[in-house]
């Protein structure tokens, strides 16, 4: 049992492996690959905060995302995603990620993808699928600064080729039924 007064602490995320061709069987979810910056955001009794990937505290970069963080319905989580520099369509503008970063941080997004911890639940031996609905049920609608990664099952070269005409980085593809622990594949 944890100790209500222990800071919740980051956990390194897990890194998509690259992939040339995307996988066929219908056990996998896309999900588009967002430009931006990897970010972990943390809820826990002293307030949010948001990493980047490598473990750094970019709360105050962030302060926008960290404030609506707050906002969302749970005592405590730990959920994984990007952060990103939304154009008005939605799509991501990487070269406009540090002069937000700088100066217009409310014109970030987070899109939220996973969801590793909540109110005392350590989710990374759950299927995807299972985190994916608690983490959808804790973020909707999720349309505003705060975003949820939706997916597709199965089609991965249709979807592929999809995010390609969009002209989108790409996508990762993860196994519908796997805990936290194991790597998801990028193309793009």
């Amino acid at each position: 049992m944890r100790n209500a007064r222990e800071r919740l602490k980051f956990i390194k995320p897990l890194e998509p492996i690259q992939v040339e061709t995307p996988p066929v069987s219908d056990e996998w979810v896309h999900e588009i690959k967002y430009d931006g910056y990897r970010t972990q955001a943390i809820l826990d009794w002293a307030g949010a905060r948001a990493f980047s990937r490598n473990g750094h505290d970019w709360s105050k970069r962030y302060w926008p995302i960290v404030a609506a963080a707050e906002k969302l319905p749970a005592e405590s989580f730990i959920i994984d995603g990007e952060m990103i520099a939304p154009e008005p369509d939605g799509r991501p503008n990487f070269q406009r990620m540090h002069s937000r970063m700088t100066w217009n941080a409310e014109q970030l997004a987070f899109v939220a993808f996973d969801i590793l911890y909540i109110d005392g639940e350590d989710l990374r031996s759950l299927p995807l699928n299972e985190r994916k609905a608690k983490l959808w049920n804790l973020v909707k609608p999720a349309k505003d600064i705060i975003q949820y990664s939706d997916h597709v099952e199965g089609g991965g070269a249709s979807f592929f080729e999809a995010v390609e005409r969009m002209g989108l980085e790409g996508m990762v593809s993860k196994r519908r039924g796997s805990p936290y622990r194991s790597a998801g594949l990028s193309l793009g």
